[in-house]
């Protein structure tokens, strides 16, 4: 009889510069990450995982960046789901529940509504400064 051995949740912690060059590398380190965890670059979950992943970091260093302040990446992988959760400092910039979608001409407001799309479920919790977004990935057949 054949018995399959749970896979042990893991995760991945990094905190970085609340810059644009490091929102960048924030992605790139996740999808060395991921692929050493076995989600290739290349697989669906790790597609959209870049995508959200790039649009958390991005909506931290450009609305949430107070001086001094970095960011911080955590990435948690159970046998179902991937975790991703950016925490900046601002409190103060919240993001809507359900985010409205931009007009066609609209040169931004396109991340949480993408996180919305590729996302199982994502939301925010406060922290003792700051916020923590997060978004759910079901884990895909490769």
């Amino acid at each position: 009889m054949k018995t399959e051995t749970p896979t042990p949740t893991v995760e991945f912690v990094q905190r970085f510069s609340a810059t644009r060059k490091a929102a960048v590398q924030s992605r790139l380190l996740a999808l060395h990450t991921l692929d050493a965890w076995g989600l290739p670059r290349t697989c669906p979950t790790s597609e959209s995982a870049a995508q959200i992943i790039a649009e958390l970091a991005a909506n931290a260093v450009t609305h949430a960046r107070l001086p001094g302040r970095d960011f911080e990446l955590r990435l948690t992988l159970t046998p179902e789901t991937l975790r991703i959760e950016v925490s900046d400092a601002l409190t103060e910039s919240t993001p809507p529940p359900t985010p409205a979608a931009p007009s066609p001409d609209a040169e931004s407001g396109r991340g949480l509504f993408l996180v919305d799309a590729l996302s199982s479920a994502w939301g925010t919790r406060p922290r003792e400064i700051g916020k923590t977004v997060w978004a759910d990935l079901p884990l895909l057949p490769q």
